[in-house]
């Protein structure tokens, strides 16, 4: 499976982000010439070097704003200030919007950029589409943010991972004021993923760089067996003494058929669909239970706009995943999935046949650490029974029940 992994030893920011997928080889031409679909090419120059952190050797991403020569990139990155003058959250998305972006890169942009106006509106109190980003803090959020959807486009990884990103401590100055490291923004955006505080003096983890990892990574750790192919380093805008301010990229395979003993471990696929029959939706789960499907169920859903959908959630052998993948997207329509793999505590299972005052029937234990947790009858044994016999099938269940519950709990003699 082809897997990117940022390892964040030393935080992560927008521009060492695009900076670190330059690295890993893809053409800044395409970078430029799709950032120009935005119409604002007059406002900002890119500007790409190779150089060196601490003796590390990478590539070094700059946004100069136009008319403002002296600016580099802001990356003490309070870019996102309530000044009056600056565009809103709301204009920005409708830039994006109305650009000639492919969808991924406009839905992906306007995700990232409504993360932020939610974290900075919470904190400051402002209604999400009134957050302005100031002037140079726009046109370099939008570079940065655009940019790294671009760039993940084109990469194209199955699966985005990261370790837990590291961040460093004291204040920050900016425009609203003095601010603790993390900074309420990041803090806020990095909800549900491990951080860890180092001995470092300075932000080392910008808000948009928070929310990148927060929209793209799946899964944080440390990197698991993986097949590395290349590997991009994108460096940051700050020297600190002893510690290389640089983000790796490392692109590479990541077998998904890992030695994983059967039983403990399920792949989960799933997709949203809002536009497919339920016939066609019926015919889709017993097509991927016949073809070697742990389980498939469907969940009712509400997505965006209030529409009403449907969650389709596949689960697979880790050796059956691709291949049920490849089928849930061709029965479906969908434009995409979401595969993890999730573990499993499994009960030791045997079916055995025990006598109850109208026959044998089957049922089925469930025992761990040979001993057993639970037991309960097999439907399809007390219905051909109760057939059988031309009794209700409540009947015949209710006596084999009453042979489990003896199981369950033995009369101690």
């Amino acid at each position: 499976m082809k897997t990117l992994y940022f390892d964040c030893f030393s935080g992560i920011s927008g521009d060492m982000a695009v900076a670190s997928l330059l690295d890993l080889g893809i053409s800044t031409r395409h970078l430029e010439s799709e950032l120009r679909k935005l119409g604002l090419s007059k406002e900002y120059r890119l500007h790409f070097t190779r150089g060196k952190q601490q003796q590390m050797a990478g590539v070094k991403f700059d946004v100069y704003i136009h008319g403002d020569e002296h600016e580099h990139h802001h990356h003490n990155n309070h870019s996102q200030q309530m000044h009056s003058h600056g565009r809103t959250f709301a204009d920005i998305r409708r830039l994006i919007e109305r650009s000639k972006l492919s969808p991924f890169v406009r839905q992906k942009s306007v995700s990232l950029f409504h993360r932020l106006a939610v974290a900075e509106g919470k904190i400051h109190g402002i209604p999400v589409d009134k957050v302005h980003f100031h002037e140079v803090g726009a046109i370099d959020s939008i570079v940065d943010i655009v940019g790294i959807c671009i760039l993940m486009e084109a990469l194209n990884p199955q699966q985005i991972l990261a370790s837990a990103p590291c961040e460093g401590h004291g204040f920050v100055e900016c425009a609203h004021g003095r601010f603790p490291v993390p900074t309420p923004a990041t803090l806020e955006l990095l909800k549900g993923i491990p951080l860890r505080q180092i001995n470092i003096a300075g932000e080392l983890i910008t808000p948009t760089g928070a929310a990148i990892l927060a929209e793209f990574v799946e899964k944080f750790g440390p990197m698991s067996s993986m097949v590395i192919k290349k590997i991009g380093y994108g460096l940051g805008s700050r020297s600190y003494p002893n510690h290389p301010n640089v983000l790796r990229a490392v692109w590479g395979e990541v077998d998904v058929i890992k030695s994983a003993s059967s039983g403990t471990v399920v792949d989960v696929l799933e997709t949203n669909v809002d536009d497919v029959s339920p016939e066609i939706l019926a015919a889709a789960m017993e097509k991927l239970l016949a073809e070697g499907a742990r389980d498939v169920f469907l969940t009712p859903i509400q997505m965006k706009k209030g529409r009403s959908a449907t969650l389709i959630t596949v689960l697979a052998e880790p050796g059956d995943a691709d291949r049920l993948a490849r089928m849930l997207l061709r029965e479906t329509g969908s434009f995409g999935l979401r595969m993890r793999r999730s573990e499993r505590i499994c009960l030791i299972r045997e079916t055995r046949k025990i006598k109850t005052r109208f026959g044998p029937v089957e049922i089925k234990i469930g025992s761990q650490d040979g001993a057993v947790i639970t037991a309960k009858p097999e439907f399809e044994s007390c219905r051909k029974l109760a057939q059988k016999l031309k009794k209700p099938i409540r009947v015949v269940w209710l006596a084999a029940m009453a042979e489990c519950s003896k199981i369950l709990n033995p009369i101690s003699k």
